[in-house]
């Protein structure tokens, strides 16, 4: 059986600033779930297309990797490594 491909990767930015990197099956819910949470960003981006679960929590985790090494932290909202 294959796999669900309904997850994709997106960033919370103010600006040009990634203020967060996550994962969703449904990006609108998610949002407004951050917005609820008291989240402060202007927009969020889709980064890829529809993967699987698990393929989107890698390149999640890699682009985390990618932001801690050109700026040497994560982004404000993320607090563990893999997101």
């Amino acid at each position: 059986m294959q796999k669900k491909r309904d997850t994709v990767t997106y960033e919370l930015k103010v600006g040009n600033e990634v203020v967060y990197v996550g994962t969703t099956n449904d990006p609108e819910r998610r949002e407004k779930e951050h917005l609820d949470a008291g989240k402060k960003f202007g927009h969020m981006n889709i980064t890829s297309k529809k993967m699987t679960e698990g393929g989107a929590m890698k390149k999640e985790a890699e682009r985390l990797a990618t932001y801690r090494k050109n700026q040497g932290k994560n982004p404000k909202y993320n607090k563990s490594l893999d997101g």
